[in-house]
């Protein structure tokens, strides 16, 4: 499935994540993650590989998903991700 718009899911606050979505003109996945420099060396692959699998679980193409995280734990992760993507796509 492909978006057509740009939408939001969360929140910018502690064990929070504030997921955007938008469509990817270039195609394919692409992860933005903003977030602590500590929390990014640690956990950043993990947080960047949840959202991409999420997306790809959800059977979404062609999107770019910038995540401004503050300490959100992987299932907050997958329901924001998919949240967002199911704004965007109605």
């Amino acid at each position: 499935m492909k978006i057509t718009k740009t939408a939001q899911a969360g929140a910018v606050e502690s064990s929070d994540v504030l997921i955007t979505v938008a469509p990817n003109l270039e195609g394919g996945i692409k992860v933005e993650l903003e977030t602590k420099r500590v929390i990014e060396k640690q956990f950043g692959r993990q947080i960047k590989k949840v959202i991409r699998e999420t997306v790809e679980e959800l059977g979404f193409e062609d999107v770019i998903v910038k995540a401004q995280d503050k300490g959100s734990l992987d299932y907050t992760l997958r329901a924001r991700v998919q949240a967002a993507l199911e704004r965007a796509a109605s």
